[in-house]
């Protein structure tokens, strides 16, 4: 029988199993308990030699921390014991302060991470509430509406329940879960660690791998609307037709359709939360009507077509073709490739590793340990990237990378791609870009070169010309005999709110103010004429260097709660960004963006439109964004008093 240890901080798992703990520790990241030893502890000798971590590999969790067996030894006994007095019902003698959890995530990385990103790493560690306090009392007329019960809009029905707001969520799919519920291509799944892909404030300890799959983080997203009680606010099945914002009443007027019939909802706030991964782009190939085969795009996988022993075509390398291609190519008989454009392909040592039990046991029994773990990742996924994608107007090579660092990542990289071919030299010229790397979203490697090799697989150096009733033909003119042709040529990424007729004061229509693929916003979340009508995941928000959505989407719901509260303390019937604030921010952003790679001429990347300027990608660190949206401006809006009510 294993020895039991009780005590007064008893967690859900009841009494604390000491056998368990002790295996536990044994897959534990030893640079990232070095941290939960100290915050339990208080013993600064753990941050002193021999306990100081060595660099490992790169984009190596290093979890030995390259110390000797002994001493790592030494750390998982102190461990032990620090967290059986914390079960015990001791009390940390440590007091985090930003500027601590700063210095010693730089400790832990054996890095140098700047002070000034203290107050951030504290909202990410879960010391300061990102999110608004509660407003109370919420006088009527303050609902808002959510569209969309993806990723964004849960946490934002989240944070509005908590904060005694009312509102009601409106969903187009049978159930929560946006893209993750709708894409179900085999080898789907995430290309940023777990343990980053979460709410900061409902992590979920329990992840299977470093890096999930579709179906636990579909997984995860339908326990958060379980969790927090949101299922009775959504209505599923119910698609958006139009939003027009009526100026007299302050209000917006949603007409929604649900089993052919519409009705209109008017609420003081309208909150997209449709995304930028909703709409597939589906390529205009000629003969595609006239194929006599499947034909599906990923974002909408038939599983119903069995791909045993059939000829496969599949367009586009991004990142739905390298996680369905490696999948699918063993059971194809023949599958064909056809290359748009070349990749950069991150050779990510975690990526196809599971998550060791004593570690899920571990995040789920010692928070310390995931909050560490989580911030570890934030850093090195996240902010570290950044200054390799600034362009040195001075560099010598701008045709092949963008500063010295840049280039270094190009040598890497490069010798990474030509190991992984061995032999196979035909193939070095069809897999080694030109471009400077991170000048397209960085891919996975997910046995990408290894697929490509097969002898059943061959990968054409040119995008389709045609398609004919069996066959495909690319533009190098060679036709190749096929059952099955499957699209991976990812989503409208440009066309923001592209299903929904928006309308603001005066009638102005958002989709003429954008036009077809120029969106913007104030801090990628509200637009000049159009009251109390905010995005999540707007334009310009997704971090082009790395990390994690739920970061930026996060600091986004934040700084919504902080519109709604200041309009509620302040009894306003609406809010709208000033014109001035509007452009001011974006003259930012795109003198930013024009020093950052995506301005790159060397590539064409879904970050940008057919007029240069980049439309997804912010040009921002996560610390430089979150200063700009962390706290609201009343001086950035113009502001309307809500009419006195009616004395009775």
């Amino acid at each position: 029988m294993s020895e039991q240890i009780s005590g007064g901080s008893a967690t859900p798992e009841g009494v604390l199993d000491a056998e368990m703990l002790r295996r536990a520790l044994d897959d534990a990241n030893i640079p990232t308990l070095l941290l939960v030893v100290y915050q339990l502890t208080g013993d600064e000798k753990w941050l002193r030699e021999p306990y100081v971590p060595r660099r490992g590999a790169t984009l190596d969790d290093n979890d030995s921390g390259q110390l000797a067996e002994d001493t790592q030894y030494e750390v998982r006994e102190a461990a032990f014991e620090a967290i059986a007095a914390r079960e015990a019902g001791a009390e940390s003698p440590v007091e985090l302060t930003p500027e601590r959890i700063t210095e010693l995530l730089g400790y832990s990385l054996i890095d140098t991470v700047p002070v000034e990103y203290g107050e951030l790493l504290a909202e990410e560690f879960g010391l300061n509430d990102r999110g608004a306090a509660p407003v109370e009392p919420v006088p009527s007329g303050s609902d808002v509406l959510i569209i969309g019960a993806g990723m964004a809009g849960l946490g934002m029905a989240v944070k509005l329940k908590a904060a005694g707001i009312p509102f009601q969520v409106v969903e187009k799919d049978p159930d929560a879960g946006g893209v993750w519920l709708q894409n179900t291509y085999p080898g789907c799944g995430v290309d940023t660690p777990s343990h980053l892909y979460s709410f900061s404030f409902a992590p979920n300890a329990q992840w299977s791998r470093f890096f999930a799959k579709r179906d636990e983080i579909w997984g995860y997203l339908s326990d958060i609307a379980d969790r927090y009680d949101l299922r009775s606010s959504i209505s599923f099945g119910t698609e958006v037709v139009s939003a027009t914002y009526d100026e007299a009443a302050g209000m917006w007027d949603t007409v929604v359709r649900k089993d052919g019939v519409e009705q209109t909802l008017t609420t003081r706030v309208l909150i997209s939360a449709v995304g930028q991964v909703s709409i597939p782009s589906l390529p205009s190939i000629p003969g595609l009507d006239e194929f006599e085969g499947a034909v599906m795009h990923t974002a909408r996988w038939d599983s119903s077509v069995d791909l045993t022993g059939k000829r496969v075509a599949v367009t586009g390398t991004g990142a739905s073709a390298m996680q369905v291609v490696p999948t699918i190519a063993e059971s194809t008989d023949e599958l064909v490739i056809f290359q748009r454009s070349k990749q950069w392909v991150m050779p990510h040592p975690n990526y196809h590793r599971d998550v060791p039990e004593g570690v899920r046991y571990l995040m789920g029994r010692v928070p310390e340990y995931g909050a560490w773990y989580r911030l570890r990742a934030f850093w090195n996924f996240g902010d570290k990237l950044h200054p390799a994608l600034q362009i040195d107007p001075e560099w010598q090579h701008p045709e092949r990378s963008v500063n010295a660092v840049s280039e270094r990542h190009r040598i890497f990289l490069t010798k990474y791609i030509e190991r992984q071919l061995g032999d196979r030299k035909d193939l070095r010229d069809l897999c080694v870009p030109e471009y400077p790397p991170y000048g397209k979203r960085p891919l996975q490697d997910n046995h990408w070169f290894d697929t490509v090799k097969r002898d059943n697989v061959k990968l054409v150096g040119s995008a389709v010309d045609h398609v004919r009733s069996g066959s495909v033909v690319g533009r190098d003119g060679e036709e190749h005999d096929v059952d099955v042709l499957v699209l991976a040529t990812g989503f409208k990424t440009l066309q923001f709110l592209a299903t929904i007729d928006v309308r603001g004061k005066d009638g102005r229509s958002l989709h003429e103010q954008w036009g077809p693929d120029d969106a913007r916003a104030y801090l990628g979340v509200t637009v000049a004429g159009f009251p109390n009508l905010y995005i999540l995941n707007g334009p310009n928000t997704l971090a082009g260097h790395g990390g994690s959505a739920f970061v930026a989407v996060e600091m986004q719901i934040g700084y919504v709660m902080q519109c709604l509260s200041y309009m509620i303390d302040h009894h306003l019937a609406s809010l709208e960004v000033t014109e001035d604030s509007y452009w001011a921010y974006n003259n930012d952003l795109d003198a930013a963006l024009n020093r950052s790679i995506w301005s790159h001429k060397g590539m064409t990347t879904y970050y940008r439109n057919d007029a240069g300027r980049v439309v997804v990608a912010s040009p921002w660190t996560y610390l430089e964004y979150w200063r700009r949206i962390h706290a609201f401006a009343p001086e950035d809006y113009a502001a309307r008093e809500l009419e006195p009510s009616p004395v009775s």
